[in-house]
């Protein structure tokens, strides 16, 4: 058995989900085969994913969204870094989860990336979601050694918000490392920077911005598309008009710029976590996260599992707090049958609180319906 979900979130980790599903399924038949692989699409939960694989947590003071000091971690193997924004700029480091939209900064992912290079990553996966932020990736290029300033000269506010002011960017002092190694935006997300499907329109709302925010936001990011345009040339304009510029609030732009290359989150991760080599023997795949529906379809961690796993002609069920999908749109994922945990506990306040419990009862309904 080969459980590979990712987390519930609000409840479980996805350590705790492949913990809780072992147990169910050793409670019915206890001398089962189990290898644990959680999984994460690049969003929050990644650099824990990958420690969980076995590499090395490293943790680095950087700089919060709203400029305080948080201790972020970054996960490294060999050459390759696996680093999640999230852990310097995401939602979760906003103190007492007072939103800023116009003034968030992704300046700690910039100092999260620069660690990264220092502990000598020749590959960088950098995963990206759950952003507090709405910047275009400003503040990580100006902690990576960019320059933007207002017409008097001096660097305007950080924050998306700030780039209302720009008037001059200079890149040329961006650490030179970046040139030299492997950079791979991993996300869910391929919305442009700016425009009805941009970051600011789709994901401002969900980090505070009121649609007159959305509107300056917008305006913004557009400007600094602009400006870049002055100084790097047209493909600024070409990149911002990108499948995943608009990633977690503009920052795969800036990624983007600096040379990375988009792919889906949860297939970059798959390879990074050697998922092939353990679905070889593999005889069923658990897959899942807390609330299978549609945007599941769209790149999300059990479509990309349950993706690979058809490839491989191997069986795949999933667990879920909360299922949204009808059978058929399950199957045309790869995914034979559903468990959300409502069909052992109706009550989804319970579900929420008590998820652990709960999730081993599902596993054991797994075992008796697969394993005897």
């Amino acid at each position: 058995m080969l459980i590979a979900a990712d987390k519930f979130k609000g409840s479980l980790t996805a350590v705790q989900v492949a913990e809780r599903v072992t147990a169910g399924l050793r409670r019915v038949v206890p001398d089962v085969g189990v290898e644990a692989l959680p999984v994460a699409d690049g969003g929050d939960g990644t650099v824990d994913a990958a420690v969980a694989a076995g590499f090395e947590r490293r943790e680095v003071r950087v700089t919060g969204p709203v400029g305080d000091e948080v201790t972020a971690a970054f996960a490294l193997r060999g050459g390759t870094a696996v680093v999640e924004m999230a852990e310097a700029s995401g939602l979760q480091r906003l103190p007492g989860g007072v939103f800023a939209p116009l003034t968030a900064s992704t300046y700690g992912s910039g100092e999260l990336l620069r660690a990264a290079l220092d502990a000598g990553a020749r590959t960088i996966v950098f995963g990206v979601g759950g952003s507090a932020t709405t910047d275009g990736g400003a503040g990580m290029l100006s902690a990576l050694g960019a320059r933007f300033l207002d017409a008097e000269g001096e660097p305007v506010a950080p924050g998306g918000g700030g780039l209302a002011d720009l008037a001059s960017a200079d890149l040329s002092g961006v650490d030179p490392r970046l040139g030299s190694v492997e950079f791979i935006l991993a996300s869910d997300v391929d919305n442009p920077l700016t425009g009805p499907k941009g970051a600011p329109a789709v994901y401002g709302p969900q980090k505070g911005a009121v649609p007159e925010d959305v509107e300056a936001l917008d305006a913004a990011l557009g400007k600094f598309v602009v400006v870049l345009e002055e100084t790097v040339g047209p493909k600024a304009a070409e990149y911002a008009a990108s499948p995943g510029a608009g990633a977690a609030g503009g920052i795969g732009f800036a990624a983007l710029l600096l040379g990375a290359r988009f792919r889906p989150g949860i297939e970059v991760m798959l390879e990074v976590l050697g998922f092939a080599p353990a679905l070889e023997v593999a005889t069923l795949v658990i897959t899942g996260e807390g609330s299978l529906d549609e945007q599941t379809l769209h790149g999300k961690a059990p479509a990309g599992v349950a993706a690979a796993a058809r490839a491989a002609d191997k069986e795949v069920v999933a667990v879920c707090g909360r299922l949204a999908l009808p059978p058929q749109e399950l199957g045309r994922a790869g995914i034979r049958r559903a468990y959300p945990l409502t069909e052992a506990e109706p009550d989804m306040a319970k579900c929420i609180a008590d998820a652990g419990p709960i999730l081993e009862r599902v596993a054991e309904q797994i075992a008796r319906d697969f394993l005897q």
